[in-house]
């Protein structure tokens, strides 16, 4: 876990990504990457330096309409001393049942995104802390790029203005395996996603693409987040202080 300490600190320290006063909503699904996103930035306050509030928020999309079981998510933040809040939504109808997407991850995504943003407002928070890793930003840059034709990846460190909240990625430095490494460390109690399309989506083709290309050309997925900097893509290069 000190190493993901480390990365979360450079990301946070580069990016101006918190600051005292911030009231932090974190949003966790219950999957390794959001767990260890939580569990660093608690402990990150013990000495950091900067003096801000965490509340933590999960999403029930009540995939083939069942209602999920967080309570693991739950006893964490109780542990912890974070308030905690689930918020039922209606995502997995409206994604797989009612429009019956061929490919949904867009449109859950949009609904996750806006049920989130809507969320961190409701409970008084000015910032959002996603579980967004290393690995991540390579797969969105690369998906873009192939897919959609176009150059541009998630920021580090984005503002809404029509919801006066700013998204933050704290986990944006920090390589896949360091964050599982975390996970297994700290024996969490990861929430296994009830996603009907989980594992076969374009995002887990891009890393299947990623993983084989790290094996032919070592540090390929490196030269890539490098180039991204160089270039200054959606803030990558630059701290934004």
């Amino acid at each position: 876990m000190q190493k993901i300490l480390g990365y979360m600190r450079k990301a946070i320290q580069d990016y101006d990504l918190i600051s005292n006063g911030d009231r932090v909503a974190v949003g966790v699904s219950g999957g390794k990457d959001s767990l260890v996103l939580l569990r660093g930035l608690q402990w990150l306050k013990r000495f950091i330096g900067i003096d801000y509030d965490l509340v933590c928020i999960t999403l029930d999309p009540k995939f083939e309409g069942k209602t999920g079981d967080y309570s693991a998510i739950e006893r964490m933040c109780a542990e912890l001393e974070i308030e905690y809040h689930l918020v039922p939504t209606r995502i997995g109808e409206i994604v797989f049942d009612v429009r019956k997407e061929k490919h949904p991850c867009s449109l859950c995504a949009k609904m996750r995104r806006g049920a989130l943003h809507e969320s961190t407002v409701q409970f008084g928070c000015n910032k959002l802390a996603l579980g967004h890793h290393f690995d991540d930003a390579v797969e969105t840059f690369l998906m873009n790029l192939f897919i959609e034709g176009r150059i541009g990846c998630f920021a580090p460190k984005s503002y809404l203005s029509k919801r006066d909240i700013t998204l933050i990625r704290p986990l944006a430095l920090a390589p896949e395996k360091e964050v599982r490494r975390a996970a297994r460390e700290l024996e969490l109690d990861i929430v296994k996603s009830k996603c009907p399309a989980d594992g076969h989506t374009r995002r887990e083709d891009m890393k299947n693409f990623i993983a084989e290309q790290n094996r032919l050309n070592q540090g390929f997925a490196e030269r890539v987040f490098g180039a991204m900097k160089r270039a200054n893509i959606d803030g990558w290069g630059v701290e934004s202080k």
